[in-house]
C-alpha cells in the first residue's frame, strides 16, 4: 500500500507487517553512533576528517570512490541523492583535506574527475571493510533476488527521506 503524506493530513498507521519492519529500524542506531564510527576509523583518516571539520556527509562520498573509476561531481550528486552544489561543497572539503583529488578529464576538459588520494586509499579500504562487516555478513546470507529487494527497499527509503 503506497504511502503519501499530504500537508495538514495525518499519516496512516503502519500495518502489522510494516510494524515488524519499522520496529527493526531503531535497533540499527548503534551502527550509526559517532563514537563507534570514530573508533573504527584509521587514525590518519580520523585526523584528516576532524582537523578539517568534515562530517559524516563528507564521509558518504568516499565509498563511492572506492568502487571504480574516478567520478564527476554530477555523478557523486546522483549517487548521494543530493544537489550539484551540495556535492561540489562536499568534494571541496574532502579535496582541501587532501583525501580526494580533482583532475581534469582528459576526454573532456570541461569535466573534473574526483578520485581518492593515493595516501588515503588503504585507510579507506580498511575502514570500509571493518565498518561494513555486519552488513556484508548479512548480505552473504541473502539470495541474489533478496539482495535486489533489499537494495530496492533501501533506495526507496533514502529517496523518501531526501524528499
Amino acid at each position: 500500500m503506497p504511502h503519501t503524506h499530504e500537508v495538514g493530513k495525518a499519516s496512516r498507521l503502519p500495518t502489522p507487517e510494516e510494524v515488524e519492519i519499522v520496529a527493526l529500524v531503531p535497533l540499527l542506531e548503534p551502527f550509526f553512533r559517532g563514537a563507534v564510527v570514530r573508533e573504527l576509523m584509521p587514525e590518519p583518516m580520523r585526523e584528516a576528517m576532524e582537523s578539517n571539520g568534515l562530517t559524516p556527509r563528507h564521509g558518504a562520498v568516499l565509498p563511492h570512490l572506492l568502487a571504480g573509476p574516478a567520478l564527476t561531481v554530477g555523478e557523486i550528486a546522483r549517487r548521494l541523492h543530493v544537489s550539484l552544489p551540495t556535492a561540489s561543497e562536499l568534494v571541496g572539503g574532502l579535496s582541501r583535506a587532501g583525501i580526494v583529488k580533482r583532475e581534469q578529464d582528459p576526454a573532456n576538459r570541461r569535466r573534473v574527475l574526483v578520485s581518492l588520494a593515493d595516501d588515503y586509499r588503504p585507510h579507506l579500504e580498511s575502514f570500509v571493510a571493518r565498518r561494513m562487516e555486519p552488513l556484508l555478513h548479512a548480505l552473504d546470507g541473502l539470495t541474489a533476488s533478496q539482495r535486489a529487494g533489499f537494495l530496492a527497499g533501501l533506495t526507496a527509503w533514502v529517496r523518501e527521506v531526501r524528499n
